[in-house]
């Protein structure tokens, strides 16, 4: 039996006489699912690049690695706001450091540096700094807990802002939290690092609520890229991790009455609450 293309050879395209209308849906989906299992599972460095930096200490170029906008899916937040992606922890690579003179920073501050800052850095860092230890292909808990506090060495350094010496805590915090998650129970020392990093959190978490606390009154808003609600949200829920009760629940009251406050973020405040009387019940 001649196929429907049958004598399309005298124009020349014989060799697709059997080429099908319709594909086989059962042949399709079956090919889809051989191409899945041979296709090999996203690794962390797929989702990275090399970003070019100039350090606006000593005017050196040097690269960094960050992760490709766009690539990494948002799953969920932890309570204090700390977001959490899918196959790679992206907090680990948001601390900039220059090679040439151990200038760091957290990318959002990364560019921003008064002369008196960067000749402070430079008297008291560039002048005793060895330079950073090498990576592999992408960076582990512990590359980028040292790359996060040398960035938090450097806010002091420079007398930064109230609110970036807390956010750098924050974020250093949130790494302690993701390393401390991603620890092999199977280690020898499992309880000692998990209690390590749990006391290392709690002192970081402490120090950005202490900061934050103080630029809320000094400071002017968008802080770190978050409103006065959100802001206040968060040392809600510092406050409470570190069991400053009282303090955790005046700043979810005045979240709560606030009229600027969005149905979201109000109910996480409720979320909050109910996690406070817990602990006050407990305490």
């Amino acid at each position: 039996m001649k196929g429907i293309f049958s004598g399309l050879e005298k124009l020349g395209l014989g060799k697709l006489e059997k080429v099908e209308v319709f594909e086989d849906a059962s042949k399709k989906e079956n090919d889809t699912q051989e191409a899945k299992k041979k296709a090999p599972a996203a690794t962390e460095a797929d989702f990275l690049f090399e970003k070019t930096y100039v350090c606006p200490v000593c005017d050196q170029e040097f690269h960094s690695k960050k992760i490709r906008t766009g690539k990494v899916k948002l799953l969920a937040a932890d309570t204090d706001l700390r977001p959490k992606y899918q196959y790679v922890d992206c907090l680990k690579y948001d601390a900039v450091a220059c090679p040439y003179c151990g200038y760091a920073a957290l990318d959002r501050f990364f560019k921003f540096m008064m002369p008196a800052q960067a000749r402070l850095i430079r008297e008291h860092i560039s002048a005793n700094f060895k330079g950073l230890p090498a990576t592999d292909s992408i960076y582990t808990y512990d590359d980028a807990l040292e790359r996060h506090q040398l960035a938090l060495l450097n806010t002091v350094i420079k007398k930064a802002k109230e609110s970036e010496r807390a956010y750098t805590c924050l974020k250093m915090a949130w790494i302690c939290r993701g390393k401390a998650e991603s620890l092999s129970e199977e280690l020898p020392n499992y309880k000692i690092q998990l209690k390590e990093l749990k006391q290392q959190e709690k002192e970081l978490l402490e120090n950005a609520y202490t900061g934050f606390e103080t630029a809320f009154s000094k400071e002017s808003f968008p802080m770190c890229g978050m409103d006065e609600i959100t802001v206040s949200y968060l040392l809600a829920e510092l406050a409470r991790r570190i069991g400053k009760f009282e303090e955790s629940s005046r700043w979810i009251s005045r979240v709560l009455i606030s009229r600027d406050a969005n149905d979201r973020i109000k109910n996480r405040a409720r979320e909050i609450k109910e996690l406070l009387n817990k602990d006050m019940h407990k305490a």
